[in-house]
């Protein structure tokens, strides 16, 4: 993304703000992992939308006044050539310019003295800042913290939460953003065909793992998009599965929940198939199953469909499916091989944050068609997830180019039985 796409965002979010307010935004702080160990860095994603600048301990701030005209500046860290020794340069302010078109620029270490002067001046009635917390008892971000100070020193402050209004531009991506999302499904398709074509029994998840980082690295450093869940055999019973410890035995499934990022869009795609190359009988039926329920949902989804409708329809097709399989019985007992939706947003944030006062799907829309089935007496559980884009006429499946249908995963697995990553 290009400097005019977080210029141009920044500039729909100042129109959604009230006169006479305040912005402060925070690109997030370094989390200590262990002893003198931090964990990799890991950006706001509300902020790098907003300005593009990857790089801890930065803020956004911008004033809008009764006239409606806005002034932003953004707060950097410092040049410190000692610790940029250690762990690399930081962003000067010609790039912090030239990445964000934002050209008031100052050092972090004044934000603290600058905010209070805005504060006490009089000039402002509210002050927006990201107050989305993951769970009531979630006190420790930035923007909690200041907030809670605000309270305390500048009661006549008024807050408002701007999680609400990025929320709504991150709704319906832009046709840069869906470009870029385009090139993630490629390369998570080439991850997918990477471990299916090394797939054999015996293999251990690790392996295929290992299959998957190495064909993502020959794109770029960035690397999964979320950590991913490799299985096999009972493990695909865990949903959210990462030990990666398991060993492939002949006959059993795997399943992969993937995913790649492009430009910082993501995607998040899932295939399940037999570990040797071949569905069984029992495979087979549960797969195509899941299949038939993925190709209905992408005949129906298209603008003025209700988002609540679409996981329900899932339900109730995945469920008219297995009933005509002779796998379920009844319709309401669906829960028993179903464990999870069928549909999330992805965009910036693998479970994209949207407007949740948008009822309806609209072209420019990205989500997951995801249909999971566990069928525990029989030791299968897959799930067949592809990320649908929501068009003027219907919807588009922006990861059909990964392989699959039954015939073409078998094919695909038949081209393999080598070792990309050489760990076979």
């Amino acid at each position: 993304m290009d400097r005019t796409f977080h210029s141009g965002n920044r500039k729909r979010l100042y129109e959604k703000m009230k006169e006479n307010s305040l912005l402060v935004l925070f690109s997030g702080t370094q989390v200590r992992k262990t002893n003198d160990e931090d964990y990799p860095f890991y950006t706001d994603r509300n902020f790098l939308y907003l300005t593009g600048l990857d790089s801890r301990e930065f803020v956004l701030a911008a004033r809008k006044d009764a006239g409606g005209k806005v002034e932003e500046c953004v707060f950097i860290l410092p040049p410190d050539p000692l610790q940029e020794r250690w762990t690399g340069e930081r962003l000067k302010p010609e790039q912090v310019a030239e990445l964000s078109g934002i050209t008031d620029i100052r050092e972090n270490g004044q934000f603290a003295q600058q905010m209070h002067a805005w504060a006490v001046s009089g000039d402002y009635a509210y002050l927006y800042l990201d107050l989305f917390r993951v769970s009531p008892t979630d006190r420790d971000s930035p923007a909690q913290r200041l907030a809670a100070a605000v309270r305390e020193e500048y009661p006549y402050l008024r807050m408002e939460n701007a999680n609400i209004l990025i929320r709504s531009l991150r709704t319906i991506k832009q046709p840069c953003e869906i470009a870029a999302m385009r090139e993630a499904e490629k390369i998570t398709r080439d991850g997918i065909v990477a471990m299916m074509k090394a797939s054999r029994p015996g293999m251990y998840e690790y392996q295929y793992k290992a299959e998957f980082d190495y064909a993502l690295g020959q794109h770029g450093p960035q690397g999964p998009a979320f950590p991913s869940i490799i299985s096999a055999g009972r493990n695909n019973f865990c949903i959210h599965y990462y030990q990666y410890k398991g060993q492939a035995l002949d006959g059993d499934m795997m399943l992969n929940d993937v995913g790649a990022w492009y430009d910082n869009l993501m995607n998040d795609v899932s295939r399940g198939w037999p570990c040797n190359g071949k569905f069984g009988e029992k495979q087979r039926l549960l797969y195509e199953c899941a299949l038939r329920t993925s190709d209905y949902m992408f005949a129906v989804i298209g603008p003025g469909m209700k988002m609540a409708d679409v996981d329900k329809t899932i339900r109730a097709y995945n469920a008219k499916m297995l009933k005509e399989a002779g796998v379920l019985s009844r319709t309401e007992d669906i829960g028993t091989y179903m464990w999870h939706g069928g549909a999330h947003h992805v965009g910036y944030d693998v479970h994209d944050t949207v407007d949740f006062a948008v009822e309806e799907t609209a072209p420019g829309m990205v989500f997951c068609v995801d249909i999971g089935i566990y069928h525990e007496e029989w030791g299968i559980g897959f799930r067949l997830e592809d990320n649908c884009l929501v068009t003027e006429n219907g919807c588009e499946n922006l990861s059909a180019v990964t392989p699959r249908t039954v015939e073409a995963i078998e094919e695909t697995m038949k081209k393999g039985l080598v070792s990309v990553a050489g760990v076979l």
